[in-house]
């Protein structure tokens, strides 16, 4: 396995796993990005808790599945937007109007399109799941 890409690499393995019906998963490695990803993905109810499993060199997360995924997966390139042009993505990216969320990279942190549009903040877009 490459990591040319770890985010994209986390977000297959959950993806396989949750795909397989499997109830957890180990990931790797633990960055500070992958876990708001992970937190974001948890609050808007697609991942159970996850719990840091081995601190050292890289890191493992155990990640419960909730079975709630449909598709989710990095955004390559990195493609910046403004605050008004997310329904393009939107349309690019989710298969329906209000369904799924893209996972934005702000100056005010990383948070869904929907928190941005609020705020009023663009950035670039990290990752998307629906």
């Amino acid at each position: 396995m490459t990591l040319n890409d770890p985010l994209a690499n986390v977000l297959s393995q959950i993806l396989n796993s949750d795909k397989r019906a499997k109830d957890s998963c180990l990931v790797k490695p633990k960055s500070k990005v992958i876990l708001k990803v992970l937190d974001l993905l948890k609050d808007n109810k697609y991942l159970g808790s996850y719990e840091i499993v081995q601190e050292a060199q890289g890191g493992i997360v155990k990640v419960n599945l909730l079975g709630s995924i449909n598709k989710c997966g990095a955004i390559k390139p990195r493609y910046s937007v403004k605050h008004n042009e997310f329904e393009k993505f939107e349309k690019r990216f989710l298969p329906a109007k209000d369904f799924g969320l893209l996972i934005v990279t702000t100056p005010k942190g990383i948070m869904t399109h929907k928190e941005a549009i609020n705020n009023k903040v663009g950035g670039k877009l990290l990752a998307y799941c629906y």
